[in-house]
C-alpha cells in the first residue's frame, strides 16, 4: 500500500518565463526536504529536471519532468515545464496532470512574455495558485517593485504574504466561507485555524493569490514555499469509483523504450495489471509501476489516486489516452495541443538513412504531439511542423544526435492545383504506322469548368457508335493518367469535366492505347485553350496578441495578400494565401515581440493572380528542364 492517502498529495505545476529560475528553485526544495542529497546547478548541468543533453547545453527546460518531495507528512509530485513559447505543447501536458501551480517571477526582471502566457493558461484552467518571486539576492533585484507590478497587472487578488495580514485580506479570506464571514463581521477577527482553513478555500476558489518571495540559489524562502504547498494547496479532486488515469506525457528512452506517464484520477492500479486503453479500444498489460525523480524510477506497490506514475513498454497507448478497468469504461478529456505554426520540408542527406528517417520522426511525435510530419501526396515531400522556429531545430538536432540521421531542410511546396475558367475544344488524331499494326485513333472533345471542390467529371457524349464503347473507356483512362501531373507547371487538376462527343476509327489500327494517346493529347490542347489557371490553398488563420500590435498585424496580413474577417481586442481573424505563411511565424514573433500566437486551419482554393502564376509556372518549367538535363 502507499505510505499516503489522496489527501496527502499535492500536484504542483512549476511555471515561468524561461529563465526565471523554476528548475534551480525545484532542486532547492528537493534539498530541502531532503529527497536528493545535494542541490544542482544549471550552469554545471547536474539538475534533477533537466538531464537531456539538448537542456544541458542549452540550459533550459524543453521537456516536462516529474520529480517527487515528502514534507510535513505530505507527498508532494512536482511537475516542472518548459518556459519558451515554443514548447507549449510540453506546458500543457504538465498543466492537464497539476491540482495546482507555482508561478516563479525573476525578482530583476519581472513580468516577462511567458510569464504572461502561463498565466492565460493558469486562468483559463482556474488552476489555484501562488507566485514565488525568485531571484531575490540577486544584485539588481527589486521583489518590492516586482510585487507592486504583479497586482497592477494580474489583480488585487495577488497578495503578498508573509506572517501578519491586513484586515482587508483577513475579510477576504473570510469571504470564502459562509460561517467565517458571519462571525468575522460580528467580531473582527479570526483565529489562526480559521485564518489557515479559509486561505485553503479562498486560494482553490480563485479569491487569493498569494505571492511569496526568495532565492533559490542562497535557500531563502524555500522553506516557507514548502510549507505553503503542503498547508494551503489543494490536494488532487477525489473521484469514486474504479482505476482510471490520464496518460499526460510519452518518452521514448534509448534503454527501456516507451515510458508512459500518468495521473491515477480514480481508483488504484497494481503491478502486472491488465487495463483497457479505452482511447483506442485495446488492452494494455501494466508491468511495474514507477515513481518518477527526474530520469531516476523506483517501483511502487501500488498506485491510488492522485498519484502521478509510469510504466514501461505500453504497446499502443499515446498521450491524450484514457487508462481504465476493463469492465468499468471511464473517459477523461483529453489534451488539445496547439496548431503548428511553422514548417520545413526534409530530406535525409544519406540516401540509406530513408527508412530509418520515418521511423525516427514518428518516435520524436510520440514524445511531442505538437511537433507533426506529413508525407504530402501532391508534392511528395516529406514535411514536419511545429510550434516554431527553436522547436523545430530542436526537433532536428535530436533527430541527428539521438538516431544519427542528417537531414537537408527546405521551405515546402505549395499544393497548388490546376483548372480552367472557361470552355475549350480539340479534335486529336492519333496515327501511327511502323513495320507491322499501326496505331490509329481520333477523338473530340470539349472541357468546362467546374465549381470549386468538384475534382474531375468524365461525359460520353459519343452517339452512333462513333468511338465503340471499351474505346471511349479507354479515353477516360487516358485522360486521368495527366491529371496528377498536370500540364501548366506539373500540379494536379481538379474542377474539369472533360466530354467526349465524336471521333473516328480503324478498322485494323483502333486500339486500346491508342485512344489512350488520343484523348490525353486531345485533353491538353482543349486545356489550354479554356483560360488555364492555378490554384492555391487559402488558410483561416485567427492571431492572438495585445492590442497594441493590432495594427502592426492588420498590416502584415495586407501585405501578405490576406484578407481581414475580423478584429477584437486581443485577436484578428483573416483568410491568408499558404504561400505567405511558412515564414510568417518568425515575423510574428519580431513585431510583437514573441507575445503573438497563432492557429491555422485549411478553409478553399482560390484562383492565385496571374503575376504570381507566371512565376510559378516559368519555376516549375526551369526545375523540370533541370531534372531533365541530370
Amino acid at each position: 500500500m502507499a505510505d499516503y492517502t489522496t489527501d496527502k498529495i499535492r500536484n504542483v505545476v512549476f511555471v515561468s518565463h524561461s529563465g526565471a529560475g523554476k528548475t534551480s528553485l525545484i532542486d532547492a526544495l528537493l534539498f530541502k526536504a531532503g529527497a536528493i542529497k545535494e542541490k544542482g546547478s544549471i550552469d554545471q548541468g547536474n539538475t534533477v529536471g533537466d538531464y537531456n543533453p539538448d537542456e544541458v547545453e542549452r540550459k533550459t527546460t524543453i521537456n516536462i519532468k516529474i520529480m517527487n518531495a515528502n514534507w510535513n507528512g505530505r507527498h508532494i509530485n512536482i511537475i516542472d515545464t518548459p518556459g519558451f513559447a515554443d514548447f507549449t505543447g510540453d506546458l500543457l501536458s504538465g498543466l492537464a496532470a497539476a491540482d495546482s501551480a507555482v508561478l516563479v517571477i525573476d525578482a530583476a526582471s519581472g513580468i516577462q512574455i511567458g510569464t504572461e502566457k502561463a498565466w492565460g493558461l493558469l486562468e483559463e484552467r482556474k488552476l489555484p495558485r501562488l507566485i514565488f518571486v525568485n531571484k531575490t539576492d540577486k544584485e539588481n533585484a527589486d521583489a518590492k517593485k516586482v510585487t507592486a507590478d504583479i497586482i497592477k497587472k494580474f489583480g488585487r487578488k495577488c497578495a503578498p504574504i508573509s506572517g501578519n495580514f491586513t484586515d482587508a485580506q483577513i475579510e477576504t479570506i473570510a469571504e470564502s466561507d459562509d460561517k467565517l464571514i458571519e462571525k468575522f463581521l460580528e467580531t473582527g477577527k479570526l483565529s489562526d485555524e480559521e485564518i489557515k482553513t479559509g486561505l485553503s478555500k479562498a486560494i482553490v476558489n480563485g479569491a487569493i493569490i498569494p505571492i511569496l518571495s526568495g532565492s533559490a540559489y542562497n535557500g531563502e524562502g524555500v522553506k516557507e514555499l514548502l510549507d505553503f504547498i503542503v498547508n494551503y494547496l489543494p490536494a488532487p479532486k477525489t473521484v469514486e469509483g474504479v482505476f482510471s488515469a490520464l496518460v499526460f506525457k510519452t518518452v521514448i528512452d534509448p534503454y527501456v523504450g516507451q515510458i508512459s506517464i500518468f495521473k491515477v484520477v480514480s481508483g488504484s492500479l497494481m503491478p502486472d495489471a491488465t487495463v483497457l486503453n479505452n482511447t483506442k479500444g485495446q488492452r494494455e498489460r501494466i508491468g511495474q509501476i514507477l515513481e518518477l525523480q527526474g530520469k531516476n524510477t523506483t517501483p511502487k506497490s501500488m498506485a491510488g489516486a492522485g498519484d502521478i506514475v509510469c510504466a514501461a513498454k505500453l504497446k499502443i497507448t499515446q498521450t491524450g489516452d484514457t487508462l481504465c478497468d476493463e469492465k468499468k469504461p471511464a473517459s477523461l478529456p483529453g489534451i488539445k495541443f496547439p496548431e503548428a505554426a511553422i514548417s520545413f520540408s526534409i530530406k535525409p542527406k544519406t540516401r540509406g538513412d530513408e527508412d530509418k528517417i520515418l521511423s525516427s520522426l514518428s518516435k520524436l511525435s510520440f514524445e511531442d504531439p505538437s511537433f507533426k510530419i506529413l508525407r504530402d501526396a501532391q508534392t511528395k515531400e516529406l514535411v514536419v511542423s511545429g510550434l516554431g522556429d527553436l522547436h523545430l531545430d530542436v526537433m532536428i538536432n535530436r533527430l541527428k544526435n539521438r538516431f544519427n540521421v542528417d537531414v537537408e531542410i527546405g521551405t515546402p511546396k505549395v499544393a497548388y492545383k490546376e483548372t480552367i475558367a472557361s470552355k475549350g475544344d480539340a479534335q486529336y488524331r492519333h496515327k501511327k504506322q511502323t513495320g507491322g499494326a499501326g496505331q490509329f485513333a481520333e477523338v473530340w472533345m470539349r472541357v468546362e469548368p467546374l465549381p470549386r471542390g468538384t475534382g474531375f467529371e468524365f461525359v460520353d457524349e459519343v452517339v452512333g457508335g462513333a468511338i465503340p464503347g471499351p474505346f471511349v473507356v479507354s479515353c477516360e483512362k487516358g485522360i486521368r493518367s495527366i491529371m496528377d501531373n498536370g500540364i501548366l507547371a506539373g500540379y494536379p487538376i481538379t474542377d474539369v469535366r472533360a466530354v467526349v462527343y465524336d471521333g473516328k476509327t480503324h478498322p485494323v489500327d483502333s486500339k486500346d492505347i491508342a485512344f489512350q494517346i488520343a484523348a490525353r493529347n486531345g485533353f491538353k490542347e482543349a486545356f489550354l485553350k479554356s483560360r488555364p489557371i492555378l490554384l492555391e490553398p487559402i488558410m483561416d488563420i485567427e492571431i492572438m496578441a495585445p492590442e497594441e500590435y493590432m495594427g502592426s498585424i492588420t498590416g502584415t496580413i495586407s501585405s501578405k495578400r490576406g484578407r481581414i474577417a475580423g478584429v477584437e481586442a486581443n485577436s484578428v481573424k483573416a483568410k491568408m494565401p499558404l504561400a505567405e505563411m511558412y515564414k510568417y511565424a518568425s515575423e510574428l514573433k519580431s513585431i510583437t515581440s514573441g507575445r503573438a500566437s497563432y492557429t491555422m486551419r485549411f478553409s478553399y482554393y482560390e484562383e492565385v493572380p496571374a503575376k504570381i502564376a507566371q512565376t510559378i509556372i516559368a519555376q516549375a518549367k526551369t526545375q523540370k528542364e533541370e531534372s531533365k538535363e541530370e
